[in-house]
């Protein structure tokens, strides 16, 4: 086998980097790493191959992984996917590989590096998603609709929409992500992908004052005094609050804008 180091270029996506996988088992070059096109930088002493998704393709990894993989482990592969670094991507690709080359069992074979990255990148999302779904507060529009801007660490709408479709049922809401900009959208019926044009960035998560319901004010100073009402001073702890709600987190609180 080939010991020379191939880098292998796709376009970002969990259905190119299935056709990554395929394309190894196909040609069988030897060490590969993962790059997207955004960050690939051609490399003279290294061969590339541009990936194209193939649903075909894709679709025969995935369902391979199906088969081999409790829901647990393909909800690992999800999630480590949503971390969206690329030394995760090149763990990914390799643990495919792995897998498809060794008895069924491997996944628990914590001692292969690339099961272990794939199980701590998995778990640092799911905090993150914990994390968005404890700590997002919306704040209500003139048009009526419940809005929210955040910037998590790692992709996590995808995973949070089921959870706020059903707490929040009867009401049209936005959670927009400003670092990968696109957002959701429900509007009492189902939730949709969007993407909102805003001129300052910061805005997006603290919605202009212009555009909020006149009740909002009212809403935010209510539960301001509610929250000062129900601290107890002498019982401040902030190393374990900052613990427990890290500050980076602050800026979504009603209650942290005093």
């Amino acid at each position: 086998m080939n010991k020379q180091l191939n880098i292998y270029v796709f376009d970002g996506s969990f259905e190119g980097l299935l056709c990554a996988v395929f394309e190894w088992f196909e040609r069988k070059p030897g060490q590969v790493i993962l790059k997207t096109t955004d960050t690939y930088q051609p490399d003279a002493f290294s061969p590339s191959l541009v990936i194209h998704s193939e649903e075909r393709k894709s679709a025969r990894v995935w369902a391979g992984l199906q088969k081999r993989l409790a829901a647990a482990w393909i909800r690992i592969l999800y999630c480590s996917y949503l971390s969206e670094q690329e030394e995760v991507y090149t763990s990914l690709f390799e643990f495919c590989c792995y897998l498809f080359s060794n008895p069924p069992g491997a996944e628990k074979n914590y001692g292969n590096t690339h099961v272990l990255n794939l199980s701590q990148a998995a778990r640092k999302v799911e905090r993150e998603k914990h994390r968005m779904k404890a700590f997002i507060r919306f704040q209500h529009t003139a048009d009526g609709i419940f809005y929210c801007g955040i910037d998590p660490d790692f992709n996590v709408l995808p995973l949070i929409i089921t959870h706020f479709k059903n707490r929040y049922a009867d009401q049209q809401w936005i959670i927009y992500d400003i670092k990968r900009h696109y957002g959701l959208y429900y509007d009492l019926e189902k939730v949709e992908n969007i993407e909102i044009d805003f001129k300052v960035q910061k805005q997006a998560i603290i919605t202009s004052s212009a555009v909020l319901s006149t009740k909002e004010e009212l809403y935010a100073v209510l539960w301001k005094d509610y929250f000062k009402s129900t601290n107890i001073p002498s019982r401040k702890n902030t190393r374990l609050h900052t613990q427990h709600v890290p500050k980076r987190y602050w800026k979504y609180l009603t209650e942290k804008q005093l």
